[in-house]
């Protein structure tokens, strides 16, 4: 067991993300110690399988020596360079024609973040830098949609469309605003693809109409709404959306940063939703969690417009970090790993996992299972019939968590009782498996849980 000075020190000074502060004060930290390929290893010995990538991140897998000498060899040979003053780096050089080769269509100019969330921000602030040079500064309203996650920078937390991230912070502002979400367990229209897209289509229609279509700059949209409880749209979703933003002249970014490298089948799901959108957002499994990085595409057409409104005078945007040489040199060595092999298993392990999820469908708990190769969500329910939620005296997300755990299994329990699934691409058919059969085991002592037991009766 590891030692309690540890989890002392933590409780004193280590600010989580997301947490009850309080809460994490009491509880105390789970130490991880050690990883390699879809096992985790907690300082006291216990392992278990990482069904959550850490966080929808760790897309190669954990333990890749390739990776690390990639590193290693890049910290020896140049630790840092800037990206300002006309400078680069070899790595973040090549990296970049790389992902440009390998976006959808003219998505050929790659701005590096540290992360998804300032991404996200640095779209906002090229967007409005876009309808400016355009003419049109009274473009300045943002759309997205209601469940939606766009990260938790100030901007970006407005834009996305979770209570926790609004909860005390003063936002969304009111230039962003939202749209219902497809969310076909829970849709109003009910669960025909096409009432949905045709709902979602209005909806956005409506909402740019009421802004006056004059004033809406940009619609973001994620090809599965991840943080929102893995909610898959039907196929054909973010086609309509990209085609009536076209229309209306509106900027469509696609925010890959969970779905991208691999995450729903092919390196961008973009390609599988067979649209070229005019920004899209990635991070996560760009270096496998190994390293911080993000990167902005911008197409052509916007980069253009950008450009030549600028002319002789800098773009007033950057980041310390942006390119940095040793997330770079990462980066490439784990899209060389996902293209020798690592694409092709994530394909075959994503349909493993959607089986087993699927096989759960018989029990009393269980009301939806959804999901796209390997980013799936099951959904609780005590009531299949009316869809009734666990009731939050169960307090889903920690003792569902919890019992996980304990059974050997890190997934995402969602407070609403969705369980969330992204487990690494390496996955064997025994870690998919585990997966599924530590979740029956999950579910069965959850359906003994005294608080779910008097929602049942």
């Amino acid at each position: 067991m590891y030692s309690n000075s540890l989890i002392e020190l933590d409780r004193a000074h280590l600010v989580h993300p997301v947490a009850s502060y309080r809460g994490h004060e009491k509880q105390g930290v789970r130490v991880l110690a050690s990883a390699s390929g879809a096992t985790v290893t907690d300082a006291s010995g216990k392992q278990l399988v990482d069904g959550f990538a850490g966080l929808w991140c760790v897309n190669a897998g954990y333990g890749h020596e390739s990776i690390v000498e990639a590193a290693t060899r890049q910290l020896r040979e140049l630790p840092y360079a800037t990206a300002y003053f006309g400078l680069g780096s070899e790595p973040a050089i090549r990296l970049a024609a790389e992902l440009a080769e390998r976006a959808p269509g003219d998505l050929n100019h790659v701005y590096f973040t540290l992360g998804g969330s300032d991404a996200v921000d640095s779209t906002i602030r090229f967007v409005r830098y876009y309808w400016i040079a355009r003419g049109q500064p009274q473009r300045d309203q943002f759309i997205s949609i209601e469940q939606g996650y766009h990260g938790s920078s100030t901007v970006g937390a407005g834009l996305t469309a979770l209570p926790a991230f609004h909860a005390g912070f003063g936002v969304p502002f009111d230039w962003q605003h939202k749209i219902p979400s497809h969310y076909a367990y829970r849709n109003p229209v009910g669960e025909d693809p096409q009432a949905i897209i045709a709902a979602s289509v209005a909806a956005l229609r409506a909402k740019v109409e009421a802004l006056g279509p004059d004033r809406v700059a940009a619609f973001y949209a994620e090809p599965i709404q991840g943080s929102g409880g893995v909610l898959v749209p039907p196929k054909g979703w973010m086609k309509a959306m990209r085609e009536v933003c076209r229309e209306l002249d509106i900027l469509f970014i696609a925010d890959e940063v969970i779905t991208g490298f691999g995450r729903t089948g092919p390196l961008f799901a973009c390609t599988e939703d067979e649209i070229v959108p005019d920004f899209m957002t990635t991070a996560k499994g760009l270096t496998s969690g190994y390293v911080p990085m993000g990167a902005v595409f911008m197409s052509d057409r916007v980069y253009d417009v950008i450009a030549d409104a600028a002319g002789a005078s800098a773009v007033g945007h950057g980041y310390t970090y942006s390119a940095h040489p040793v997330s770079a040199a990462v980066g490439l060595e784990v899209l060389r790993l996902y293209e020798n092999g690592l694409l092709e298993n994530g394909v075959k392990a994503g349909a493993r996992l959607m089986a087993g999820l699927e096989a759960l469908r018989d029990h009393p708990l269980v009301g939806d299972v959804r999901g796209r190769g390997m980013l799936a969500a099951v959904e609780l329910v005590v009531d299949k019939q009316k869809k009734t939620p666990l009731p939050a005296a169960a307090e889903p997300a920690r003792r569902i968590f919890d019992r996980a755990w304990d059974n050997g299994l890190v997934i995402r329990a969602f407070a609403n009782g969705i369980l969330g699934y992204a487990p690494p691409l390496c996955c064997t058919d025994a870690d998919i498996d585990a997966i599924t059969e530590r979740t029956r085991r999950t579910l069965d002592q959850t359906l003994e849980d005294p608080d779910v037991r008097a929602a049942l009766a």
